[in-house]
């Protein structure tokens, strides 16, 4: 086998909690990671050395800053002995949106060269890898429903049931999660402990009422018309709506595909819009 193509899936996150800065400048979080069935497609190929990036979108990075090529120095510095490889990205998740279309493709590529050259890495050796690439990568090994607990990378599997129609809203702008996170402040100032948001998932479901995303007042103060967008997707029949990450994407659960179709319709004539499934495996 020469090359192998992969689904890279997006997610969004139920609830995030950003509790403080840690040493190493990271923070740590509190969060459910949700993976989408709305995805990039990665494509793989060997080569003789070295990592070759391209991609259908001119604003991705192809230098050693973009998640696949960290990947694949994970990969070679672990096994020697691999070659080269040839990564072309259909980019379909924009950047900037906080679906984590970067640190999904980071752990595609590490799937990817584990299956093109037969390395025979378990998930557990994978995740382990994926420490090394960024943040939320290790969700992206397993996927599914997970509460994400340290950077991120505390990981515990959930099994819950979630509306099934989830309308994704990205806005035409990047909000960069640097800049996000330079401007949290609320917890440094108030001090405030965040919900255990695996001690209120009972008998398999969320209780949407309790579940916040700490950079909601960030964003929304800047751009309040992102904010609009999740107003309108309550007002809408939305079941609970939430910016995604640090933004710019925002996100209605609908327990009815064609009420998320009919809200669909308010959206997509001035933003991109995305009707999607949960991405179960």
């Amino acid at each position: 086998m020469d090359s192998i193509t992969l689904k890279s899936h997006a997610k969004v996150n139920i609830g995030l909690q950003v509790l403080d800065q840690r040493e190493d400048g990271y923070h740590n979080i509190h969060t459910i990671f949700h993976e989408l069935a709305f995805h990039d497609t990665v494509t793989f190929s060997k080569t003789d050395d070295a990592c070759e990036l391209s991609s259908n979108d001119e604003n991705l990075p192809t230098d050693a800053s973009n998640t696949c090529a960290k990947a694949y120095v994970a990969v070679k510095v672990h096994c020697p002995d691999v070659a080269g490889i040839k990564i072309h990205v259909k980019k379909e998740i924009p950047q900037g949106s906080g679906l984590g279309g970067g640190s999904s493709n980071g752990a595609s590529t590490l799937k990817g060269m584990n299956e093109l050259y037969g390395l025979g890495l378990s998930n557990d050796e994978l995740t382990e890898l994926s420490l090394q690439v960024g943040a939320d990568v290790p969700f992206f090994i397993h996927g599914g429903t997970q509460l994400g607990e340290g950077i991120g990378e505390q990981l515990t599997q959930l099994d819950i049931e979630l509306p099934q129609s989830i309308l994704v809203i990205i806005p035409g702008m990047h909000i960069s999660t640097k800049w996000a996170y330079s401007r949290w402040r609320k917890k440094l100032e108030t001090g405030g402990k965040a919900p255990n948001f695996a001690g209120l998932i009972e008998r398999g479901e969320i209780p949407f009422q309790f579940f916040e995303n700490d950079f909601e007042k960030i964003v929304f103060s800047t751009y309040p018309e992102i904010g609009l967008i999740k107003d309108q997707l309550l007002a809408n029949k939305a079941r609970f709506a939430s910016l995604s990450g640090s933004g710019s994407a925002v996100f209605g659960l609908f327990d009815d595909e064609a009420d998320a179709r009919s809200a669909e319709l308010l959206f997509s004539a001035s933003n991109k819009t995305m009707l999607t499934r949960p991405h179960t495996r």
